[in-house]
């Protein structure tokens, strides 16, 4: 009787067993397919944008008037984001594709940049004909490499799934056609020169300068524990690690991670090797209560800049996160606003300590400049405002363009309803180089059931 309801039992668990296993393999396989189904799509839809950017870029090559030129460049820019956006999604983040990349960026900024002036009264030179018609050229070169693939692919049904593995295991040596077919148009897309597609590409790229600005001497590991414990305030009974980046590079950092063995509070920083100058740190510790009003954390949060050397910093935003103050500051130079050098700081209510702080931007960007005088006086910026716009505030300022330039802007702050906007004008050109909505108050929604 015993045996027969332990035959019973086991079997009715190894069926359980059985049937959660195949639950398990059946949900496995549909998120492989639907992994598989997105990286085709990706692949096919980097196929189609790459033809149409071959082909508008031909029609531009025999286009004269700004009315036509200008949309068409635009419209060369768009492709080129999409198909950017395509190979994003794509599983090839351990396979060079830089070049092709570059490729497609070079071409979007120069059809952007071009596309913004004014053709009329600056149309294409005899040379930026040329680099179009190299971009052509180029263009078509790696539209033929992607529809060998493309055929491939639907010719012998190849899964990208398999590229992935194979790439992730380093087996991408081996025979696999997709991987070689890509690296065929990685080699097709190197074979351009920047340098012969004229002066208009030139200093395009965004460039990772690292901490270049960054000054003074290279810090040892020593030294780099002691900064992160006077930033973290946290004592000398405490167990930390430094690790070295970038060894033998002026621009490595050390990151080092604490823990208050008094206190129970745990921290991490990284600190740049040369000047031993804080990238960001965070305290991670609770804070449950309010005793100082977010006015006096922007205190704070100013006052531990200057204590830090941080000198001319002009707060610009300060928010409020349950008992947390979170406040944005900016380089102020002769009153300019330099929005490039920005730093964010975090500051617990509860005993007004700085529990977290990013200054990656400011130290990329910080150096000394010199400012051109604006052309466009305030009444002009003004007239190139919304009329319906109220202002109620302007300021000259530095900020990034679409280009990664930086660009000297009158700073309107003005209303439209209930609205609050930030518009930036040129003070050289005049044109509208930015505009930001301001976030409005979040509605509540829990009394609405």
């Amino acid at each position: 009787m015993l045996r027969g309801i332990l035959i019973v039992f086991l079997a009715i668990a190894a069926t359980g067993v059985g049937y959660w296993g195949y639950q398990e393999h059946k949900e496995k396989n549909a998120i492989l397919l639907n992994a598989e189904n997105n990286y085709q799509r990706a692949f096919h839809d980097l196929s189609y944008q790459m033809d149409l950017l071959h082909d508008k870029i031909g029609t531009t090559l025999a286009m004269n008037s700004r009315q036509s030129l200008s949309p068409a460049l635009t419209e060369v820019w768009r492709i080129t984001s999409q198909a950017h956006g395509d190979v994003g999604q794509l599983p090839l983040t351990l396979l060079p594709f830089n070049k092709t990349e570059d490729f497609l960026a070079n071409v979007g900024n120069f059809s952007y940049k071009t596309a913004i002036r004014d053709l009329d009264k600056k149309p294409l030179t005899k040379n930026e004909y040329e680099s179009l018609r190299k971009l052509y050229t180029k263009s078509g070169d790696i539209q033929n490499e992607l529809r060998k693939v493309q055929y491939l692919v639907l010719k012998n049904n190849l899964r990208w799934m398999d590229v992935e593995l194979a790439l992730a295991s380093g087996k991408e040596s081996t025979d696999n056609k997709i991987i070689d077919g890509f690296k065929t148009v990685e080699k097709t897309a190197s074979g351009y020169d920047e340098k012969d597609l004229g002066p208009t590409f030139s200093n395009l790229q965004i460039k990772d300068e690292n901490f270049k600005n960054v000054k003074g001497k290279k810090i040892s590991e020593n030294e780099a524990a002691a900064i992160a414990k006077k930033y973290m305030k946290f004592d000398g009974n405490s167990k930390l690690k430094v690790t070295e980046n970038g060894k033998g590079s002026d621009y490595g950092f050390y990151s080092v991670s604490l823990k208050n063995k008094r206190s129970g509070e745990e921290g991490s920083m990284d600190i740049t090797k040369k000047g031993g100058y804080p990238i960001w740190f965070i305290n991670s510790r609770e804070v449950t209560k309010e005793n100082i009003s977010l006015n006096e954390a922007g205190t704070k949060a100013a006052a531990f800049l200057s204590e830090n050397g941080f000198k001319n910093m002009d707060m610009f935003e300060s928010n409020q996160y349950d008992h947390i103050g979170v406040f944005n500051f900016v380089t102020a130079q002769n009153q300019i606003r330099i929005y490039p050098e920005s730093l964010k700081i975090k500051v617990a209510m509860d005993n007004g300590n700085i529990i977290g702080f990013s200054a990656e931007d400011y130290l990329k960007s910080h150096h000394e400049r010199k400012l051109p005088s604006p052309v466009l006086s305030k009444v002009d910026a003004r007239k190139k405002v919304n009329p319906h716009l109220k202002i109620m505030e302007e300021r000259l300022s530095v900020i990034l363009n679409d280009l990664n330039q930086e660009v000297l802007c009158y700073e309107l702050l003005g209303t439209l309803g209930e609205d609050t906007y930030r518009i930036f004008i040129n003070a050289q050109t005049g044109i509208e180089e930015d505009v930001e909505k301001y976030k409005n108050a979040e509605s509540v929604y829990q009394d609405v059931l």
